[in-house]
């Protein structure tokens, strides 16, 4: 289990025969030339594999500009009729200080990670559980979304995950070797580029970024390539194994990143969960080859 989102164990998935969806048009993707850079970081967490920095070559790809939004998802939705894992599982992981207090009570805490809840009933439609919705979120980050349920999306929207190294690639927007995908600086000249945690984590977050939770998909400023919110607001799945048949990648970081205990919103820095985990930090962005 990560400690920035916890997930289901391994070989605690159902089997469920799932229709393939009707192919739909592609999602709107920026074309990027590739070549080759400098991937991963000698300053992070060892055991995350970030290093040592080495030089990678992408081919010609395209990518999102944005994370799947709550809109796009329920469109899919809409046209597939499919039911996310969390639907099937009958519950999702959802921060503890974002529910009610009667259905914080009801929600046990994850071991080792008690700022987790799981929420029977909490699922992409209702990101707290039951009696929450995304309206006036329709342009935030899709969460509560599997690695399984964000390949189903791709295969409609004629999409794709990226890879791990095109992710990097895309995120760093045409800086070298930079900590962040603006620069070395988390705040220059004091604006803040990313939506994390603020304050001391996990009992009072100040919101000096202007936001509790996530964020629209197009907040602060792009970087170099046109991408918004590489660090922060949601992880993002990618499409390879972080370990061989257990957990898949996810980058990025979330709004519950914070230095104190997971500095994992830096460029280079990754995580993984469980192909059918899901909770409330996680989303997904998607690539198309050229």
């Amino acid at each position: 289990m990560s400690c920035c989102t916890p997930g289901r164990e391994p070989g605690t998935a159902t089997a469920v025969t799932r229709p393939r969806p009707a192919d739909h048009a592609r999602v709107a993707v920026i074309p990027l030339p590739g070549g080759r850079f400098l991937m991963g970081s000698d300053d992070g967490y060892p055991d995350d594999g970030e290093g040592p920095v080495r030089e990678v070559s992408v081919r010609p790809f395209a990518i999102a500009a944005t994370a799947v939004t709550t809109a796009q998802f329920a469109e899919f939705v809409a046209a597939t009729g499919y039911a996310t894992d969390a639907e099937r599982f009958g519950f999702s992981y959802v921060f503890g200080q974002f529910l009610p207090a009667d259905l914080g009570h009801r929600s046990p805490p994850v071991p080792g990670v008690p700022w987790w809840r799981a929420v029977a009933g909490a699922t992409w439609a209702a990101p707290e559980g039951p009696g929450s919705t995304t309206e006036g979120r329709e342009d935030h980050p899709v969460t509560h979304v599997s690695w399984s349920d964000a390949q189903v999306f791709c295969r409609w929207a004629k999409v794709r995950l990226p890879t791990e190294a095109e992710w990097e690639y895309a995120a760093r927007g045409g800086l070298e070797g930079r900590t962040y995908p603006w620069g070395d600086e988390l705040t220059p000249g004091g604006a803040h580029r990313c939506n994390i945690w603020q304050g001391r984590f996990p009992d009072h977050n100040t919101e000096a970024d202007g936001y509790a939770g996530t964020a629209p998909v197009d907040a602060f400023e792009p970087n170099g390539f046109g991408l918004y919110n590489v660090a922060g607001n949601v992880w993002e799945w990618c499409a390879d194994w972080f370990t061989p048949g257990h957990s898949t990648v996810m980058r990025g970081g979330s709004y519950l990143c914070h230095e104190s205990y997971c500095n994992r919103y830096r460029v280079a820095a990754r995580s993984s969960n469980t192909p059918d985990s899901s909770t409330g930090n996680i989303g997904f962005r998607v690539a198309a080859d050229l």
